[in-house]
């Protein structure tokens, strides 16, 4: 087998079997399904909406911070409750449950008073919790997809779908801020976060897998986890998905310098909002076209590379406005193409869904909030240490190189090390 080759369920043991998903795969779907959570986390909370609402009340600048790092926090650490979606009912079922729930709350916490309000925080933090159901349930339901092309196109679409609606949302809502009274900007809200929720219905049905022993249950999950996590191959993964590899962490730091570039307010303003989305939900749909016989991990890693290229231009072209558009315009394409790549690498890692899909997603999606916190701060280190180019150089170095490096490693040993066997068992063979 080639060296690029996909390995589908290569990140599983095999050992534990999984009904078929019934009907059609529709990959399609799945930019409607992310849309609850992606109204929530990349629209209303890490968007703007918040930030906006907030100066609108009065709201001093370090509250409003303290607001949205809090509500953010769930995107974080969801891995914690996000396993009981592989309970009790389908995961269609949770995702309906969680979309419609964090709808619900994230409305009140809106309308309740003013956003520093004790009150507000909880139901707004509450509906943000109850929103990354929604990932969780979606990251199952996509590792239970058996056509690689399918699932490799599913994840382009959900990360298409993600930033497309984070960014309508923030439009939509900012825009009626002066032309609704709050509670119906907070209906609104509502409506946006929970009535994508309802295309579950639409998504194809997946069995509960059951078991009546509760011991047996619990060695299944065991096992389950054991497979993914506790062989050699999850080390190389870890550190892939870990490192900053087209992470898009500049793409809120580029702004702060646009001026030194020579471009007004108003351009940075249109590049940052509908613009941005547009270029960055684009290069998730693009991903889709790189063929599935292509491994996941390799393709990523590449994209990665060719990210730190695009936004090489700004650090090192001339600072002048076209180098600035054309830069953020090829970093923000191919930053949409690594997220998509990015899931696609996290279910080639999981592998089969199983009986813990969603649970194993969650904790394995999760890694790639890390690399976005701390390139924040290393780009911002970079910028005060070399004057504006240091954002962009100091991120195109750190992606060429985790980049290459992680590209080398895919290419040359990505199949030498004891296979998709346990920690432990590969010198027993």
């Amino acid at each position: 087998m080639n060296e690029i080759e996909a390995v589908g369920a290569e990140a599983s043991s095999g050992v534990l079997d999984e009904p078929p998903v019934k009907g059609p795969a529709r990959p399609w779907l799945y930019s409607l399904l992310i849309a609850p959570s992606a109204v929530v986390a990349n629209g209303v909370v890490q968007g703007g909406v918040i930030g906006y609402l907030a100066r609108q009340q009065g709201i001093s600048s370090f509250r409003t911070s303290q607001i949205i790092s809090l509500l953010a926090l769930p995107t974080m650490i969801y891995f914690l409750w996000s396993p009981i979606t592989d309970f009790l009912v389908r995961r269609r079922t949770w995702l309906l449950v969680g979309g419609i729930s964090g709808g619900l709350l994230m409305a009140a916490g809106l309308v309740s008073g003013r956003l520093d309000s004790r009150g507000s925080m909880l139901l707004m933090f509450a509906g943000a919790c109850c929103s990354q159901l929604v990932v969780a349930s979606c990251g199952g339901m996509m590792g239970a997809i058996g056509d690689e092309r399918a699932k490799r196109v599913s994840g382009s679409f959900y990360q298409g779908g993600s930033l497309a609606f984070g960014a309508l949302s923030v439009f939509v809502l900012v825009s009626m801020t002066s032309k609704v009274s709050p509670g119906l900007l907070a209906l609104i809200a509502g409506v946006l976060i929970a009535f994508p929720a309802l295309f579950a219905l639409a998504a194809p049905e997946q069995e509960v897998i059951t078991d009546a022993d509760f011991g047996r249950t619990m060695r299944r999950v065991w096992q389950e986890f054991k497979s993914t996590f506790l062989r050699w191959k999850a080390i190389p993964y870890t550190l892939c998905l870990g490192l900053p590899i087209g992470s898009g962490a500049a793409i809120g730091l580029l702004s702060g310098v646009a001026q030194d570039y020579g471009v007004s307010g108003q351009s940075v303003a249109w590049m940052n909002g509908i613009g941005g989305a547009l270029l960055t939900a684009g290069g998730s749909l693009s991903a889709s076209l790189i063929p599935a016989r292509v491994r996941a991990s390799v393709a990523y890693c590449l994209m990665g590379v060719v990210n730190a290229a695009a936004i090489a231009v700004l650090g090192f072209g001339p600072m002048r406005p076209a180098t600035y558009f054309l830069g953020i315009a090829l970093y923000l394409f191919t930053v949409g193409a690594c997220y998509a790549l990015f899931t696609a690498v996290v279910l080639e890692f999981m592998g089969a869904s199983r009986k813990t899909g969603s649970g194993r997603y969650s904790i394995i999606n999760s890694l790639g909030n890390v690399p976005v916190v701390y390139m924040v701060a290393i780009d911002g280190w970079g910028g005060s240490h070399w004057g504006p180019r240091g954002v962009s150089a100091t991120e195109a170095i750190g992606g060429a190189v985790a980049g290459a490096l992680m590209l080398v490693y895919f290419l040359t040993f990505g199949r030498s090390i004891g296979a998709a066997l346990p920690v432990g068992e590969a010198a027993a063979t």
